[in-house]
């Protein structure tokens, strides 16, 4: 990606390719340009990261670990990712790549800023850490389930406390949503997907998990048509076994 440096020192992005969305934050007397969005076809799908392809340019961007079974299951398919930029390296040897951070979903975004808030959680350690929905996560942290945030991989007991500490009363509106599905969200499932999702539900998933999971695989198979079939479906976007 091109750039310039403008009066003021600051460094901004030039404009983004097709299917890719800018904002622009002020910095001093100059101006960044930050991709915030980008959409794509999901060309390959790696532990930490996935590979998105758009008019001939391949762009490397890094996702939480809950989100690779979902993109697996979108292979080949054209997705949409809500992002951060952020420079990974050394700043005082000048030594810096730029990387992309990508969410499926903007509130998951807006819980990743949150969630790096906290003291000794850095990008790559968050995006490791984050292993389960974040309805769940956040839901965690409301409840001083320190326990539970232990299993979370690379978050030691202090680090679950430190959470709890400087998360808890700000991260509950994340919480709505596990349990509950709106009445407009429903509105558009049909009969037969509210069947799997009852069944998804019972079998301890989180509402709005299910529903996502749901909502995807009718992307993927709307021929699908008996409750069974789309429980079926669902699990296979989560596990990321989907073909």
């Amino acid at each position: 990606m091109y750039s310039q440096t403008l009066r003021g020192g600051a460094t901004p992005y030039l404009r983004a390719p097709h299917g890719f969305e800018q904002a622009t934050a002020v910095r001093g007397r100059g101006a960044d340009f930050m991709i915030v969005r980008i959409t794509g076809i999901v060309a390959d799908v790696y532990e930490d990261h996935v590979v998105l392809d758009r008019d001939g340019l391949a762009r490397e961007v890094l996702v939480p670990h809950y989100a690779v079974g979902e993109l697996a299951a979108c292979r080949g398919r054209e997705v949409t990712l809500h992002t951060l930029e952020y420079l990974e390296g050394n700043q005082s040897t000048g030594n810096l790549t730029p990387r992309l951070v990508g969410f499926a979903y903007p509130d998951d975004k807006r819980f990743f800023v949150r969630f790096i808030s906290v003291k000794g959680i850095g990008l790559r350690k968050a995006l490791k850490a984050l292993a389960e929905p974040v309805t769940r996560i956040a839901a965690s942290i409301k409840n001083a389930d320190t326990k539970a945030l232990t299993r979370l991989p690379g978050i030691g007991t202090r680090a679950a406390q430190l959470i709890v500490a400087e998360l808890r009363g700000k991260i509950d509106e994340f919480v709505h949503g596990a349990d509950v599905v709106s009445a407009e969200d429903l509105a558009g499932l049909t009969s037969q997907q509210k069947d799997a999702l009852d069944v998804l539900v019972a079998w301890g998933d989180a509402r709005q998990d299910a529903e996502r999971w749901l909502q995807r695989a009718a992307q993927i198979h709307p021929e699908i048509e008996s409750p069974d079939e789309w429980v079926r479906a669902a699990y296979r976007i989560k596990t990321g076994t989907e073909t």
